[in-house]
């Protein structure tokens, strides 16, 4: 594969976003199941409070990666994993929730879910690499630059 078509291709460019990333501070691996879904929420709220986000805040976010996970469970193979990796940073929070997902679907970007999901955060995007299905949010928190 030429520089170029690797520069224009969209894994190449997911791949690149995630080493920019780095490692995650931490990483939660469930059972690709609706049921999980509140743990994450809850893992995601803590994480959020020990950055010093509002109370509003972290609620939007654990709504925001409830949309997330809504996204990427229809699109997971059986007996596999959701998997949620977090970066943190001051003010900063981004969760990356993924499933190994041999054939996903199209994700319909006017559906209700991306737009309550696009609407909370302050970024997100959608990622389909290598067999896995990822939503990436960020939040940062609206006291990030009253910090310090």
């Amino acid at each position: 594969m030429s520089e170029e078509s690797a520069q224009e291709s969209p894994s190449a460019t997911a791949a690149a976003e995630r080493s920019e990333l780095g490692r995650p501070d931490v990483e939660l691996r469930l059972p690709a199941d609706s049921a999980y879904v509140s743990v994450l929420r809850t893992t995601t709220a803590g994480l959020a409070a020990r950055l010093d986000f509002t109370i509003d805040d972290i609620e939007d976010l654990r709504i925001a990666v409830g949309e997330a996970s809504a996204l990427v469970l229809p699109e997971a193979d059986a007996g596999s994993d959701l998997v949620c990796r977090f970066h943190m940073a001051p003010g900063r929070l981004t969760v990356m929730v993924a499933v190994a997902s041999s054939a996903p679907s199209h994700v319909d970007r006017d559906s209700f879910g991306w737009q309550v999901l696009t609407t909370l955060a302050t970024d997100a995007s959608l990622e389909v690499t290598q067999g896995e299905l990822t939503v990436r949010v960020t939040m940062a928190s609206d006291l990030a630059g009253d910090l310090g």
